[in-house]
């Protein structure tokens, strides 16, 4: 709060002038040097997730994980390289050596992995999972995906709802998931933000979260929010839910100006009482100490709106859930208008009519091999969508958005890979792999860290029995941050819910 004085000018000639008095001895505040100031927004949420300070290290490094040296095998790095008769060195948590076998030297520590005949790739991404919110055992106790309790709820974020002893969990990574986007469901408008985990149990979130991740949002359009809302006070149509839309932004803008204008007062203020403190230090002892406003008033918090303006500032990353060509385009137009950035598609059934426009935005999709037609705006869903959309120099990925589906990724990529080529298509394996694993990480802001097998890069990797592209093929070991999270020899690892809740062996692990 600034102030200002007002200096009165009276012209009143032809009155006597009043006669003069001293000014009042007025006695400045004192303000206390040897005063420690604490800063009261300094704990407050501000929606968006603090960065790890060093984040490539955080993610990379990991002092306990073994060395595993993964010998005569086919390397397919997902950077336009494949490496036959190859070999990878993981320790401390990240990749230390890659390359043909003859050029890598094997510390003498390291576990050996002979990969005659098999596969090696990069750690599977999932960019759309619901594990962990919508738990198995399948109970309205697990239900936890979809805060249904009005249109926009970006206030929810899903970690707080994770379950990191979901069976489902071990299952996953059997599939050669390493990492996965956990989104809120598609009831809402907004449904808060999304959790970016590494695929393996913990006994809290944080245990599980993938290393200075970015922030994430899940938004949605279409039929699901009319479903859920149009009889709950609305949206009940596409316009309503594009009004819904706009205004939740509009508020954002107003929030963020707000929130700029108390940074920038609250600077000042900071200024203003570092100088008196200095001046201060400067008189002599016994006068008055220099005035000094009093400090901003603290903007109320609205976590809803917090999360918002995150989106606005471009530190929340955009996930829209859509279908149809048509609502692709309104959300492009929402965005442009609003000014901030869509990161990725989900689903994204007919983005092949608008791959032009959406590659032109550097916008990726998410999408399936083959679901269509499960309800009307799924109807025009075609298996040549990722590689159309390759072809026309976009990001696709192919996500599961099924408990079930995540454990065969590798599969689906394989049959998008197969109706690109049948339509003509030339996709080649590494554009295919690129699909779950590279593309992926960079829809999850990741990618400078996992998503490709490059020296230095985090220890995010899987044995393949043989090519990830046929039906034949099975993970063999998985190596999620250097710890190996599945080896098929041993069996599933049970979660301590499932070894006292199941019929699983104890023995065998089966």
């Amino acid at each position: 709060m600034r102030v200002f004085a007002a200096v009165s000018i009276g012209l009143l000639a032809c009155r006597p002038a009043p006669p003069k008095r001293p000014p009042p001895k007025v006695e400045a505040p004192t303000l206390d040097v040897e005063e420690t100031w604490v800063d009261p927004t300094a704990d407050l949420p501000r929606g968006v997730k603090r960065p790890v300070h060093d984040r490539k290290t955080a993610a990379t490094s990991n002092p306990d994980a073994p060395t595993i040296a993964i010998r005569n095998v086919t390397i397919l790095t997902a950077t336009g390289q494949t490496i036959s008769d190859g070999a990878i060195v993981l320790a401390g948590g990240s990749i230390k050596a890659i390359g043909p076998d003859a050029s890598i030297e094997i510390p003498s520590d390291a576990r050996i992995v002979d990969g005659k005949g098999k596969f090696v790739s990069p750690g599977v991404i999932d960019a759309h999972s619901h594990i962990g919110v919508y738990a198995a055992p399948s109970t309205n106790a697990h239900d936890d995906g979809n805060e249904s309790t009005g249109p926009n709820t970006a206030q929810a974020r899903a970690q707080y709802a994770y379950w990191p002893q979901d069976p489902q969990i071990a299952r996953a990574s059997a599939g050669g998931v390493t990492t996965a986007l956990i989104l809120p469901g598609s009831a809402n408008l907004i449904g808060g933000e999304g959790f970016i985990v590494t695929m393996r149990q913990g006994r809290t979130s944080d245990d599980v979260a993938f290393p200075g991740a970015p922030s994430t949002i899940k938004m949605a359009c279409g039929e699901n929010p009319k479903r859920v809302y149009g009889e709950k006070g609305g949206p009940k149509t596409r316009m309503g839910e594009y009004a819904a839309f706009r205004a939740a932004f509009y508020d954002a803008r107003t929030y963020l100006a707000k929130t700029a204008a108390y940074d920038r007062a609250r600077a000042l203020w900071l200024k203003k009482r570092a100088r008196a403190v200095e001046l201060d230090a400067k008189q002599p002892a016994g006068k008055p100490k220099v005035k000094v406003e009093a400090a901003p008033d603290v903007p109320a918090v609205d976590l809803k709106l917090e999360t918002l303006a995150g989106v606005l500032r471009g530190d929340v990353l955009v996930q829209i859930h859509c279908y149809q060509s048509n609502d692709i385009g309104e959300m492009v137009a929402i965005a442009d208008e609003l000014g901030f950035k869509i990161r990725s598609f989900h689903h994204a059934l007919e983005a092949y009519k608008v791959r032009d426009l959406l590659v032109a935005k550097g916008i990726a999709i998410n999408t399936w091999a083959d679901w269509w037609g499960f309800k009307l705006e799924a109807f025009d869903g075609i298996p040549e969508n990722a590689a159309l959309f390759t072809q026309q120099g976009g990001r696709a990925t192919i996500h599961s958005d099924s408990a079930i589906g995540i454990q065969r990724l590798n599969q689906e990529a394989a049959k998008a890979m197969a109706a690109g080529r049948a339509a003509g298509i030339p996709i080649t394996d590494d554009q295919a792999i690129r699909w779950i694993t590279a593309n992926p990480a960079w829809v999850l802001g990741v990618d400078d860290v996992t998503g490709t097998l490059e020296l230095g890069k985090r220890a995010d990797v899987v044995v393949w029995s043989g090519s990830p592209f046929s039906v034949y093929s099975r993970a063999e070991l998985v190596v999620a941050g250097g710890d190996v999270t599945f080896e098929r020899a041993k069996g599933l690892e049970p979660s301590d819910f499932e070894l006292g809740h199941s019929v699983v062996d104890t023995e065998t692990r089966r």
